[in-house]
């Protein structure tokens, strides 16, 4: 999925579209890396940005362990350490959506959706950090666009995907000369 975002703003942006139900939303870099000098660095798979100024991580997990809370709230750390200029009120920070594909359904419940949110002990107020963490079950297969969407990300074969904005991207991988050629390099690169 990576190397089909890459150079592939249209494809890029179908995902968090889709997930979020957000039209406007452009990707703003993929695959960045997120360097930290004294810790753990982080590569983000896409950001993108709607027109109101919120910011979006869109990361697709193919283990379990890539749905790790603890990973989601790094995410949003190392995130948030790029957005606020120096000496800016922190106020200025923008609504940030940390977005984690998963393969699996982590919760069981069989959901496409599975929000996370913080709230204070014992109310249904939520804290309103203007950090979210949203979870997508990869399994869904429901006869919306998300469930379109998880089949297409499992579907070896692009004549059978229901975007064809991704189905072009895929075929170019896996039929043409120069995206098979692309695709090699990169799997001897790992």
């Amino acid at each position: 999925m990576a190397k089909c975002f890459e150079s592939a703003p249209a494809c890029a942006e179908l995902v968090p579209q889709i997930l979020l139900d957000k039209p406007d939303l452009q990707v703003l870099e993929v695959q960045v890396f997120r360097g930290n000098l004294l810790n753990r660095s982080v590569r983000l798979d896409i950001m993108a940005c709607d027109s109101t100024g919120k910011r979006y991580n869109i990361e697709v997990q193919r283990s379990g362990r890539g749905a790790d809370p603890r990973r989601a709230r790094y995410h949003v750390s190392m995130i948030d350490c790029g957005l606020l200029e120096k000496n800016a009120d922190f106020s200025e920070l923008p609504e940030l959506w940390v977005v984690f594909i998963t393969e699996h359904d982590i919760r069981g419940k069989g959901a496409p959706l599975c929000p996370a949110e913080r709230y204070f002990p014992g109310t249904d107020e939520i804290f309103g950090d203007g950090a979210h963490i949203l979870y997508v079950n990869g399994s869904y297969r429901g006869g919306d666009d998300i469930g379109g969407l998880m089949h297409d990300f499992s579907c070896a074969d692009p004549a059978y995907m229901h975007f064809p904005t991704l189905a072009e991207r895929v075929r170019f991988f896996k039929e043409d000369t120069k995206g098979v050629a692309i695709m090699c390099s990169s799997m001897e690169e790992r």
